[in-house]
């Protein structure tokens, strides 16, 4: 089996926590409480108050002074051309494998953003929401190959980018639901010219040659100002993926409308089995083909230990 596991190269600089840690702005507050925090995390995610202190609040520091610089960049070009220009928001992707813990990522940066001084408008959309319905991927036989580039709707995703870039108002992001494993018929999160658009997914980072019909045209990747790696080692990924297939057993399983119901009486070691073979029939192949490849892309790469917390972080020089 090929693994995940390679160095990351450079051009990054590699930080320990303690040391990130040290670039938080003395200024930077942390506003969040443990109740925040536990409806940031994800099912069967691990993060503490202190873990958001020592990463999560340097990198909004970080984050805040680019859009910030942005910010000043579009004055220059309304001060050259004469006219002012429409809003246009700051996108933000979080990228990374299944079960790594983009969601949680994406929620905690979504909540200290709109807590910086200049409370900009923020919202949060993850690009689940522009898969295929089921229906579709069926007759096409390609539930196997679902998160694979060619479950998604590209030519939709990229319409987004671009209208949102275009500033403009009310755009319609479909809703994806993890309990039927699909998309919710006639349901939609509004994104209404925001400062700011944090978008989640394991495609977000690709360049395009993963879509050849795409290939010759402006991609996703060309749309984000700022992008982040959420990364750890298979070994981890497959463990962390088995205990959340375990614990959805006990709950979410359960509701007759799962996707996944089927599973609920199983023993545990059988569901295990099971975990481990879509893990290993699936996640692990779009891991190695299609996400982690768009790994050295990022800006800034968070590396994950065995027990969920950072360890370390590699900026882009």
């Amino acid at each position: 089996m090929r693994t995940n596991d390679s160095e990351i190269t450079s051009p990054f600089v590699r930080f320990d926590t303690a040391t990130w840690a040290s670039f938080k702005h003395s200024a930077d507050k942390l506003t969040l409480t443990e109740d925040d925090l536990n409806r940031c995390l994800a099912f069967n995610d691990k993060i503490t108050l202190e873990d958001v202190n020592n990463v999560y609040m340097p990198l909004s520091s970080l984050l805040r002074m680019y859009y910030l610089s942005r910010h000043d960049r579009l004055a220059i070009i309304q001060q050259f051309l004469g006219s002012p220009m429409d809003s246009v928001p700051f996108i933000i992707s979080i990228s990374g494998s299944v079960s790594v813990g983009k969601t949680t990522t994406a929620k905690l940066l979504y909540e200290l953003i709109k807590a910086w001084p200049c409370k900009p408008k923020v919202s949060l959309i993850t690009t689940d929401g522009f898969l295929y319905p089921n229906a579709y991927l069926e007759e096409r036989q390609m539930m196997g190959k679902k998160g694979f580039p060619a479950s998604y709707d590209v030519k939709r995703l990229m319409q987004f980018l671009i209208d949102a870039k275009e500033g403009k108002k009310e755009l319609k992001v479909p809703v994806y639901s993890h309990l039927t494993y699909d998309i919710v018929p006639d349901k939609f999160t509004i994104v209404d010219r925001p400062n700011v658009i944090i978008i989640e997914g394991v495609n977000v980072l690709q360049d395009g040659t993963e879509y050849p019909e795409f290939r010759k045209k402006a991609f996703i990747s060309d749309y984000i100002d700022y992008s982040i790696y959420v990364d750890a080692s298979e070994k981890n990924l497959m463990k962390w993926y088995v205990e959340r297939f375990l614990k959805l057993k006990e709950k979410a399983f359960g509701d007759p409308d799962s996707y996944f119901h089927k599973y609920a009486e199983l023993p545990d070691d059988q569901a295990a089995s099971i975990a481990k073979l879509i893990w290993e029939a699936v996640n692990h192949v779009n891991l190695i083909d299609n996400i982690l490849p768009c790994r050295n892309r990022a800006n800034l790469i968070l590396k994950k230990g065995e027990d969920h917390h950072i360890q370390e972080v590699y900026l882009r020089k």
